[in-house]
C-alpha cells in the first residue's frame, strides 16, 4: 500500500477523549482489563483445542480460529487506544494509520465469513450426522478455515488502497480512538463516492451474505431438531449449536444496533451522539472478543471439562 502523491496530510491526530480527560483514566482502566481477560479467555481456548485430543475436529478447529482471530482484531487497536488514554497529544502516522486500518478492516470481514462457516459445519453436523466424518474432513475444513481469511484480507486490502489514494489536504483530526475508516474518509479532499460504493458492495458480500447463510442454516438446524422425538435428544442437539447461535446474535446484533440507530439532527445533540457513537464503536471492539470464550466455556461440556484438566494439570505440576 503506497500513499498517494498528492496526500500531503503526513500523521492524523486522534481525538479520542482529548474533551474528556476527566474519563480518560478510567476508561484506561477498564479497556485494558477487558483487553487482558480477551488475551486470557481466548488464549486459554487456544490452548485447549490444540492440547486436548477430544477437540481436534472441524467445529473446535473453527472456534480455535476465531479465538486468534478476536486477539488479533483487539490487538490491531486497543494498545493504540490504551496509548490515547495517557497522551495529551495523540499522533499516528500516515502509514500507520494505514496500516491499522487494513488489519481491523481484515479481521473484521474475516469474523464474518468465519461465522457463516461455523454454522455451515453445525448445520451438517445435526440435518446430515452419517455424512459429517466426509463432509467436514481436514480436507475440507482446512481450506474454508484459510479461505475466511484470505477473503478477509483481500477486502480489506481493496478498500484500504482505494482509502489511502485519497487526498488528505485540510484537516487532520480524527474524530474517533483509532483510524476508523469512516471517519477518515470523512477528511478527504476528493469525491469519494467511489469508497463509498465499495464499502457498500463489501458490507453486501461480508455482512448480507453470510446473516443470510447463518439464517436460513439455522432454519434448517432448527426444523431437524424439533423433529427429534425425546426431549433430552434435542437439548442435546441444541446445546452443540447454542453457543454459536449466541456469539452469531451478539456479534450482528451489536452491528445493526450501531448503524440503524437515528442520527441526531440538533448541533448539540449531534456532539452527544459523537460522543456515543465512539465510545459504542469501542465497547463493540471489546465486548464481542471478550464474550466469546466466555460464552463457549460456559455453555459447551467439552470446553469447560478441557479448561478444568488444563487448569487442574497446570496447578499439580507448578509453573
Amino acid at each position: 500500500m503506497e500513499i498517494a502523491n498528492q496526500s500531503i496530510v503526513a500523521e492524523f491526530v486522534l481525538l479520542g477523549l482529548s474533551d474528556q480527560p476527566m474519563l480518560e483514566k478510567t476508561f484506561f482502566v477498564l479497556i485494558l482489563s477487558m483487553y487482558l481477560v480477551i488475551l486470557l479467555g481466548n488464549g486459554v481456548l487456544i490452548l485447549v483445542t490444540i492440547l486436548d485430543s477430544h477437540l481436534h475436529t472441524p467445529m473446535y478447529f473453527f472456534l480455535g480460529n476465531l479465538s486468534f482471530l478476536d486477539i488479533c482484531y483487539t490487538t490491531s487497536s486497543i494498545p493504540l487506544v490504551l496509548d490515547g488514554f495517557l497522551t495529551p497529544r495523540k499522533i499516528i502516522s500516515f502509514s500507520g494509520c494505514a496500516v491499522q486500518m487494513f488489519l481491523s478492516f481484515a479481521m473484521g470481514a474475516t469474523e464474518c465469513v468465519l461465522l457463516g462457516m461455523m454454522a455451515f459445519d453445525r448445520y451438517v453436523a445435526i440435518c446430515n450426522p452419517l455424512r459429517y466424518p466426509v463432509v467436514m474432513s481436514k480436507a475440507a475444513y482446512m481450506p474454508m478455515a484459510i479461505s475466511s481469511w484470505v477473503a478477509g484480507g483481500a477486502n480489506s486490502l481493496v478498500q484500504i488502497s482505494l482509502a489511502v489514494q485519497l487526498p488528505f489536504c485540510g484537516d487532520n483530526v480524527i474524530n474517533h480512538f483509532t483510524c476508523e475508516i469512516l471517519a477518515v474518509l470523512k477528511l478527504a479532499c476528493a469525491d469519494i463516492s467511489i469508497n463509498v460504493i465499495s464499502m457498500g458492495v463489501a458490507n453486501v458480500i461480508f455482512l448480507g451474505v453470510p446473516v443470510l447463510f447463518i439464517f436460513v442454516s439455522y432454519v434448517f438446524i432448527l426444523t431437524t431438531i424439533l423433529r427429534i422425538p425425546s426431549a433430552e435428544g434435542r437439548k442435546k442437539a441444541f446445546s452443540t449449536c447454542s453457543a454459536h447461535l449466541t456469539v452469531v446474535i451478539i456479534f450482528y446484533g451489536t452491528i445493526l444496533f450501531m448503524y440503524a440507530k437515528p442520527k441526531s439532527k440538533d448541533p448539540l445533540g449531534a456532539d452527544k451522539q459523537d460522543l456515543s457513537d465512539k465510545l459504542m464503536s469501542l465497547f463493540y471492539g471489546v465486548l464481542t472478543p471478550m464474550l466469546n470464550p466466555i460464552i463457549y466455556s460456559l455453555r459447551n461440556k467439552d470446553v469447560k471439562v478441557a479448561v478444568k484438566i488444563l487448569v487442574s494439570n497446570k496447578c499439580f505440576t507448578g509453573p
